[in-house]
């Protein structure tokens, strides 16, 4: 039984939901449903997935059941008895079954995020019509899986950042169909950053949609990678999941302010997810010091970076920070959400505990900012 919550308002800002693996057969335009994402089963009885006809070359066969393995012990080698769907913890794969989580532990709402959908990019298919109708298909499949549950499960549009036009549409489809904002991987498939002029009408729609758009950790192909510097130190997983999981997006993210983003588009809101939340204190500091010296000639903002921080940016911390409380304090309590991550296997499962230990010492107004207050007042939730 999950830990029951003592503080009404919560909302779960990062959850993740284990796609079904028919979705992109079911759910894709039809005229690429012979190329969608399935899951097949190798001679050796280990489950993989393939796109466009062939394996995924970065996700070893045998390995899918990490994706629900939050709070179990990892397999050392691949186990043909632990399938997908078969280890899929309660509430990870069923709307139905998630509620009920959320009602046992005493969460109001949970905002969702993919599973697969955070490592097909990785690929690098090359087809960018083909990328956008794998996150069409999702798009449309995350609305459905969320519409009956009365605005307890929030959906979240993925979007891939390849043609800035298709982009742009496919925002304003799923706004349209019931969304509450986006996200986009931390590199694009096209080399360019997401702040490039290039994609100022995604940014603009975006404006004009008032939704939030975030960066969220994803596999990152090895010509993307941010973590290649020690060759020897790939499948460590202190290494990989501190220094692949936080560098790519803050990678991202500061090029916004490079790019100028910021001052073209005051009013679009950008939320940095699954980072934590320790680097605030340090990057503010840092971004301020460059702009105020002369290397900040290049950087085409009127005011300093913390100024636009304020002003149109958020963080998802992890209630396992034991600094996020210090954070919020330096940073300020509107600028913070809390996130579980359910059901992946790079944090424990008793998060709502630890939850409970984060946020009791805060005032309650701070608490009640962190919970649920400010990513209900983004989110329009």
């Amino acid at each position: 039984m999950p830990h029951q919550f003592p503080y009404s308002g919560a909302i779960d800002a990062d959850g993740h939901i284990l796609e079904p693996p028919d979705i992109w057969q079911t759910y894709i335009d039809p005229a690429y449903r012979d190329r969608a994402i399935r899951l097949r089963v190798n001679d050796k009885g280990l489950e993989y997935l393939e796109i466009d006809g062939r394996p995924f070359k970065y996700m070893p066969a045998g390995s899918l059941s990490a994706f629900g393995a939050m709070g179990k012990k990892l397999s050392a080698t691949p186990d043909p008895t632990l399938s997908y769907v078969g280890e899929a913890p309660f509430g990870s794969m069923d709307a139905g079954q998630r509620v009920q989580r959320l009602d046992r532990e005493g969460l109001d709402k949970a905002i969702l995020y993919p599973s697969i959908g955070l490592i097909w990019e990785t690929e690098e298919v090359g087809d960018l019509a083909y990328q956008h109708a794998l996150t069409v298909a999702y798009n449309r499949w995350i609305t459905d899986f969320c519409s009956g549950t009365r605005g307890r499960l929030v959906p979240v549009a993925h979007i891939s950042m390849g043609d800035p036009h298709q982009a742009t549409a496919e925002l304003e489809r799923a706004v349209k169909a019931g969304v509450k904002g986006a996200f986009f991987a931390p590199f694009t498939p096209i080399n360019k950053s997401h702040a490039h002029p290039d994609y100022d009408p995604f940014w603009a729609k975006a404006q004009e949609l008032d939704v939030p758009v975030g960066i969220h950790p994803a596999g990152e192909p090895p010509s993307k990678r941010v973590h290649q510097r020690f060759k020897d130190m790939q499948k460590w997983a202190v290494w990989h999941f501190n220094v692949h999981g936080g560098q790519g997006p803050l990678q991202a993210f500061t090029a916004l302010f490079q790019y100028g983003l910021f001052d073209r588009f005051p009013r679009v809101k950008v939320v940095v997810l699954e980072s934590g939340a320790g680097w605030a204190g340090y990057l503010l500091n840092r971004m301020d010091a460059v702009y105020d010296s002369p290397l900040g000639e290049s950087v085409p903002l009127k005011e300093k970076p913390s100024y636009y921080f304020q002003r149109q940016c958020w963080i998802s911390g992890d209630p396992d920070e034991k600094a996020f409380g210090n954070v919020v304090e330096f940073v300020g309590a509107d600028k913070f959400f809390w996130a579980s991550d359910f059901p992946h296997p790079d944090h424990p499962d008793n998060y709502m505990q630890e939850l409970s230990e984060l946020v009791t010492p805060m005032s309650k107004a701070t608490r009640q900012k962190i919970l649920g207050q400010n990513v209900a007042q983004v989110y329009g939730l």
